[in-house]
């Protein structure tokens, strides 16, 4: 199997997991130091490119220190376990609302089947093993896990998910931003929005990108996939997308609640969001096949509708009159 890896930040290493057997889609990230330490992990289907993307940059599996993950998502942290395996002296780090879910998966595998289906699970992501309670470190907004040359700040990020976090570098000054900003693959002109169910948020994901642009300093690192230089330009863009993709669906579910029709209107709005002079040359369905495994739109609708349902019963219930004790 080939090796993918190339330098993005000083000190920081992307090495490219080839998520079911596809380049450019999902990257974890190395950073050097006497405490190696590696960001996401991918799905299991990825253990064995990111093992030996690892030793080609010389860590073995007795070197591994720590691995951090933005979330627990599959494509981001479905491989922790059998990676934990195969590295055993490594510490993994993650929001502590999600580290339940690594030491006891069946939650996190039960709510992954629903969304893409049992084949699709197989296919993408292979099993997901459980992780040693005793490895796990739970992390909360503003800790710091402290290498030997540099740390890793935790920014607290909801929004794509309830347990989501991104990591501030302080050796390069880097983020690393998991899904908060979207979805990038670097031959596409597109930045998509990441709007999963169960638990996306419209309002705290737009906070999320304003936390991840005031401290950025250099580099945005995106998990799908590499870095982006241009952080305002592109913290600004993640805002606009996640909106007018919020605003179509709460428009559609005014004359409909049928879910085809709402994925189809995303459609129309995934091409308006096609950047300025690609429209002559890129192929529409192309594109949505290359990012079906990242960000399907018909999973970004399911998240979106739950969303808006969500956001209508709590305006609800705040309209109801108390009823007398």
């Amino acid at each position: 199997m080939r090796t993918v890896t190339f330098d993005v930040a000083p000190g920081i290493t992307a090495i490219d997991t080839l998520m079911a057997g596809r380049d450019r889609s999902t990257a974890a990230y190395l950073l050097h130091d006497e405490e190696p330490t590696i960001v996401e992990t991918g799905p299991t289907t990825s253990v064995e490119p990111v093992t030996q993307g690892l030793a080609s940059l010389g860590v073995g599996p007795s070197e591994l220190a720590n691995v951090v993950l933005t979330h627990i998502h599959l494509d981001h942290a479905g491989g922790v376990g059998r990676l934990a395996a195969t590295f055993p002296r490594a510490t993994i780090w993650v929001h502590e609302r999600g580290a339940p879910h690594l030491a006891d998966p069946a939650k996190l595998i039960a709510s992954a089947t629903r969304v893409y289906g049992e084949e699709r699970m197989a296919e993408w992501f292979g099993p997901v093993e459980a992780v040693d309670r005793e490895r796990l470190r739970p992390v909360d907004d503003g800790d710091r896990i402290r290498l030997r040359s540099r740390d890793l700040e935790v920014l607290y990020t909801p929004g794509h998910a309830s347990h989501h976090v991104a990591l501030v570098d302080s050796g390069s000054g880097a983020v690393l931003t998991g899904d908060a900003l979207g979805i990038h693959v670097p031959d596409l002109p597109v930045l998509r929005p990441a709007t999963p169910p169960p638990d996306f948020d419209l309002e705290l994901a737009l906070d999320s990108i304003e936390r991840i642009r005031s401290r950025a300093t250099s580099v945005l690192l995106f998990a799908h996939f590499g870095p982006i230089n241009d952080v305002d330009r592109t913290c600004d863009l993640a805002g606009q997308r996640v909106r007018s993709w919020a605003e179509a669906v709460r428009e559609a579910l005014a004359t409909t609640d049928d879910l085809d029709e709402i994925a189809e209107r995303l459609v129309r709005e995934s091409a308006r969001d096609i950047e300025t002079g690609s429209e002559a040359t890129l192929d529409l369905d192309a594109l949505e096949e290359r990012l079906q495994l990242l960000s399907s739109i018909r999973m970004n609708a399911m998240g979106l509708v739950r969303y808006w349902t969500k956001r209508r019963e709590r305006e609800r219930a705040a309209e109801e009159p108390a009823q007398p004790s």
